[in-house]
Formats: structure tokens, C-alpha cells, sequence
């Protein structure tokens, strides 16, 4: 089990989804695309218009066939070939227009799942990986696609080719299509445990290929946890026990479509051969022609094209219905609410937390928080201390509304955050943690990130200028459009702390939150990113995490969480005074005696 923020155990799986096929669910996903219909309209017509013409194509090969010592018929030979080019266009530009339909499709859906994503409450993206939430926007949409624009028409056109061809051979001899209607059905009722037991081997890789999946995201996405800790071995031999079972069940595949081929080419060989047989006879005592034989056989090809497209209607409907079902849950995941509330203006309003108590849902026998109460009145810097796991960031947590209170009231003022308008709120707080985020793209992408305002040169370079940063970001080849890598990689711990510190300062908040900013930096880029949040705290009611206890020594007031408990609250000499385990941190870190420090 993965830990969550304050200990929680997060789910690395999802949820098992059923198999079973609903059409109804099916299409009420595709509706909420709002699909290009009279592309599928089209692209139906013109499938089913191949499929009349490949059936009407053998009873004038037969006629050719019938006549042909009276010489050649370059007419209908003309017809023939016409009707078979003009089949093949037709099919062509029909799954074109099929294959732009679906793609129509699933852009869509993909921008609808990605939409919701990103408007989903934290708690949903503690217990999925992002891997398996990837491979919802990516796989199951392409396996929706698939059926919708792929393995319907073709079986609705096969269904026609099929209807049609029967239709045509009971016209020209019953005898031989009861033969036939006979023995295409028995062969298919051979392969059906074949092709279902085929579809089971699909769907296990299915699953074992997205759990390999999240599995290699999770773990590329914290490369540097995995080479700082020295555990290639073991992200190795994690991987290898996925690729393992990959490679059983790609045996079994294997060997399954290897034994499948000679399988399903016997069986149908012995078909041919006798309804051939049969027919010869048939010709022997002149009750059937060369020319209807010929037709036949090429019925029988229609039928033996069109019965396995039938019949894989079924294994891609089971795989759909996982993938269906999948992408459905997400869509109906609750989103955060942006605009209910009222406006506040955070500014000039004390932050009052009450007795507030904390569990998470999955585990509310765990409390991280208990009767957690403080205040921040306008402008003043609070700070928290404590050791680890206290329960310091959970309560930052609960202030920028991830969370809610499982008791307790958090107010601005008069009025509760819950009752705020979200979107307002959060614009009025700033964020910076000790491992800021920095997105893949360039300094300027990064500081304007989230922010609707179209800001100048000169504005960027004088947030940069408070924030410490503009000298290293003048010296970088592009300046402003330099790019950072993925998460920041070509810039350094303090470079990225003081370009989330220049972000602060454009957002400019009302409410200063920072979670332990200098706890990860050298004392050189720690005394700059000091510099820059004194600059950013002044005029703004702060919050403080603090790692280090020389940065929170003049903060207006200290509370100490330890347990999800506050033990102890005052100023840092009042602190060292009356609580023993404070003041025993203090003399850790200062290394002189405490009373001296009082």
C-alpha cells in the first residue's frame, strides 16, 4: 500500500469491472460525445451498398461462366469487373468515412475525460494511479472507437452480405444452399469455444498490460527517488514480475494463434471440399451448372468474410463493456464544485480554525487531526512546527479545501471556506511548498501558469527581480523562454523555489501558505529564497511550515501539532519555556542552551 499525505493508505488499483455488455450504457457514453451521426450515416450506406453489390457480383459470374464456350460476353465481363472496382471504392471511402467518425469520437470523449480529470477532488487522485487513469483516456477510449466505428458496421454490412448471399443461393439452387446454410454454421459452432476462449486470453493481457502500465508510469515518474535510494534492483525485479506475467500470458496467446491458423484452415478446407463434392455430384446429374457451382464458391467465401466479423462482435463487445464501464465511473466521479458560494475578499479577515478534527474516508478509525484549533489574524505570520507525520500538512491541506473537516469549523471572518466560492478562494491564496511544482515548458509558461491576465516582459521581470530570481534567469540562453524539462529538471532545487516564489508574488494573494520552502536547499540558495519570502510575506497573512526553527523565530505566533494535537501555542521564546518537547527541537538545532535562547 502507498502512503498518503498524513499516513493515509492509498488504493493502487481500481475498481474490477464487469464484462457483461450494455448497449444502453454504451450509447448513452457515445451520446455524451455528441458524435458527427450523418458521418456514421454515410459511412453505414455506403458499407451496406459494397456488401448488395458483392452479392449480386457471382450470379453474373455464373451467367459468364454458363456461356462461356459461346464465347466471351466482354459486356457483362465489363459489368463484372465495373461492379467489382466500384464495390471496392465504395468500402473504401465507406470505412474512410467510418474511420473519421470514430476518430471524431474519441477526441472528443478523450477531451471530455481529460476535462473531468482535472476538475476531480484530490481524494479521487489519492487512490488511483496515474497510469491506469492514463490508460482510461487512451486505451478504453480507442477500444470504445473500436466498436463504435469499427466492429458494428462491418458486422451490420456482413449481416447484409450475409442475408443477401443466402437470399441469392436459395434463388439459384436450394439443394446446394441448404448444404451450404448447413455446413457454415456447423464450422462456426466448432470455433466458437475456440474464439472464446481466445477473447479470455485478450481480455487477461488487457488487464496484465495496464497493470504493467501504471506500474511503469508510478515508477518513471520518480526516477530520482529510485536512483537516490538505490533501488534499480528492486524497481527491476517489480517490473520483471509484470513483464513475467506479460510474457505467460502472451505464451498462451502465442501459442493460441499459432495453433489457430492450421486449425481454422483445416476446418474450413474440409468444408470447401465437400460442399465441392457435393456440387460436382450435382453437376454429374445435371441438375446444377459449372457456372452456379463457381457462384457458390464465391457465396461461400462472402460467408466465410462475413461469419468471423460476426462473431467478433461478441469479444469486442466484452471488451468494450470493461472499457465502457471504465470510462463511465470517471465520467460520473463527482467534480469539484468552482462556483457555488459567495465572493469573499480574504483580506482584513481573521482565519479561524475551531476544533477541527480530521479522518479520511476510507479510514475514519484513523484520525490525523483532533481538535486542532488556531488564529491568524490580518497580516500576521503563523508558523507550525512538529515533528513529521503531526499532521502540519494535512492542515494546510484542509485550508486550500482538498479536504473537508470531519468536525469543526474553518472560518475568514464571519464566514465559513465551505460557503466561499472555490475558484474565488483559492485565487487568493498562494502556494509554496518545499518541492515546488514546475510544469514541463518555459520560465514565462511557468510563471503565468493557472492565471487568466496577459502580463508584460516587464511585469515577469520585476517579480523575478522580488523574488531573487531575475539574475539566473537573464544569464539562461533564452531568458524568459527558456525551457525547464519535465518537473524542472534543468534548473536547480533553489532556481525552482524562487521561480514558485516569483509565481506567488504575480498571483498576489491575500493568503501566504509555505510548506517547508528552504527545508530541501543549501544555506547559500536557502538565504535568497529567505530573502524572497520576507519580500513576498510583507502585507499578506502567512502561514509557516517550518522544518528549520531559525526561520519561524519571529513569527507572531508558533503552534506546535504533534499526533494531529495542538500541545503547545505562543511565541518562540514563550515556547522554549513551557514546552519541554519544543524547546528539546530548539537545542537540537541551535546546538546552545535554551535558556541563553530565551
Amino acid at each position: 500500500m502507498a502512503q498518503g499525505g498524513g499516513g493515509r493508505p492509498v488504493s493502487i488499483s481500481m475498481k474490477q469491472t464487469n464484462t457483461r455488455f450494455s448497449l444502453k450504457e454504451f450509447l448513452s457514453l457515445i451520446k455524451q460525445t455528441k458524435p458527427r451521426y450523418p458521418l456514421l450515416a454515410i459511412g453505414m450506406i455506403l458499407l451496406a451498398g459494397s456488401s448488395a453489390v458483392q452479392v449480386y457480383v457471382p450470379k453474373l459470374a455464373a451467367n459468364l461462366v454458363n456461356h462461356f464456350q459461346e464465347g466471351i460476353d466482354y459486356a457483362l465481363l465489363g459489368r463484372v469487373v465495373g461492379m467489382f472496382v466500384f464495390s471496392a471504392v465504395i468500402s473504401a471511402i465507406g470505412g474512410t468515412v467510418l474511420g473519421i467518425f470514430g476518430e471524431n469520437v474519441i477526441q472528443n470523449m478523450r477531451k471530455r475525460l481529460w476535462n473531468k480529470l482535472t476538475i476531480l477532488k484530490v481524494t479521487y487522485f489519492d487512490s488511483v494511479k496515474a497510469g491506469e487513469m492514463s490508460s482510461r483516456v487512451t486505451n478504453d477510449t480507442s477500444q470504445v472507437k473500436q466498436l463504435l466505428a469499427v466492429t458494428f458496421p462491418q458486422t451490420i454490412a456482413s449481416i447484409i452480405t450475409v442475408i443477401g448471399t443466402v437470399y441469392m443461393m436459395i434463388r439459384m439452387d436450394w439443394h446446394m444452399s441448404l448444404a451450404m446454410v448447413i455446413a457454415v454454421p456447423v464450422v462456426i459452432l466448432l470455433m466458437i469455444p475456440v474464439m472464446t476462449f481466445g477473447s479470455k486470453i485478450s481480455h487477461i493481457r488487457q488487464d496484465a498490460m495496464s497493470h504493467f502500465n501504471g506500474i511503469a508510469t508510478e515508477t518513471l515518474s520518480e526516477i530520482r527517488l529510485v536512483k537516490t535510494s538505490n533501488a534499480e534492483q528492486q524497481a527491476q525485479e517489480r517490473a520483471a514480475n509484470e513483464v513475467d506475467r506479460l510474457f505467460r500470458v502472451g505464451k498462451k496467446e502465442a501459442v493460441f494463434d499459432a495453433a489457430m491458423q492450421p486449425i481454422m484452415m483445416m476446418v474450413f478446407m474440409s468444408m470447401v471440399f465437400g460442399l465441392l463434392a457435393y456440387g460436382m455430384h450435382r453437376i454429374a446429374i445435371g441438375a446444377m451448372t459449372i457456372g452456379v457451382l463457381m457462384s457458390f464458391l464465391m457465396y461461400l467465401f462472402n460467408l466465410i468474410g462475413a461469419m468471423p466479423t460476426i462473431a467478433t462482435l461478441f469479444s469486442e463487445m466484452a471488451k468494450a463493456a470493461g472499457s465502457t464501464r471504465r470510462v463511465q465511473e470517471l465520467l460520473n466521479e463527482v467534480p469539484e464544485d468552482f462556483e457555488s458560494g459567495e465572493e469573499v475578499d480574504l483580506s482584513n479577515k481573521t482565519l479561524c480554525v475551531s476544533n477541527v478534527d480530521f479522518a479520511y474516508s476510507d479510514a475514519p478509525e484513523e484520525p490525523i487531526l483532533t481538535n486542532v484549533s488556531f488564529e491568524a489574524k490580518p497580516n500576521e505570520i503563523i508558523a507550525f512546527a512538529g515533528p513529521s507525520g503531526g499532521g502540519k500538512s494535512t492542515t494546510f491541506s484542509l485550508l486550500e479545501r482538498f479536504y473537508e473537516p470531519t468536525a469543526g469549523t474553518i472560518k475568514f471572518g464571519t464566514t465559513e471556506i465551505q460557503k466561499i466560492k472555490l475558484s474565488n478562494y483559492r485565487s487568493q491564496i498562494g502556494y509554496v511548498s518545499q518541492d515546488s511544482a514546475i510544469m514541463a515548458g518555459t520560465i514565462r509558461y511557468n510563471l503565468t501558469y493557472g492565471l487568466a491576465d496577459t502580463y508584460t516582459d516587464e511585469q515577469l521581470w520585476e517579480v523575478l527581480e522580488l523574488a531573487y530570481a531575475r539574475q539566473f534567469v537573464e544569464e539562461m540562453p533564452n531568458g524568459l523562454d527558456t525551457e525547464v524539462g519535465e518537473r524542472g529538471t534543468k534548473i536547480s532545487g533553489g532556481q525552482r523555489q524562487r521561480l514558485a516564489i516569483a509565481r506567488a508574488f504575480l498571483r498576489d494573494p491575500k493568503v501566504l501558505m509555505l510548506d517547508e520552502a528552504t527545508a530541501s536547499l543549501d544555506s547559500e540558495s536557502e538565504a535568497k529564497v529567505q530573502q524572497a519570502l520576507a519580500n513576498l510575506m510583507k502585507g499578506r497573512t502567512t502561514l509557516v511550515i517550518a522544518h528549520r526553527l531559525s526561520t519561524i523565530v519571529d513569527a507572531d505566533k508558533i503552534y506546535f501539532i504533534e499526533k494531529g494535537k495542538v500541545t503547545g501555542s505562543g511565541k518562540h521564546a514563550e515556547l522554549v519555556q513551557k514546552h519541554k518537547t519544543y524547546a528539546k527541537y530548539v537545542d537540537e538545532q541551535f546546538k546552545v542552551d535554551t535558556l541563553q535562547i530565551a
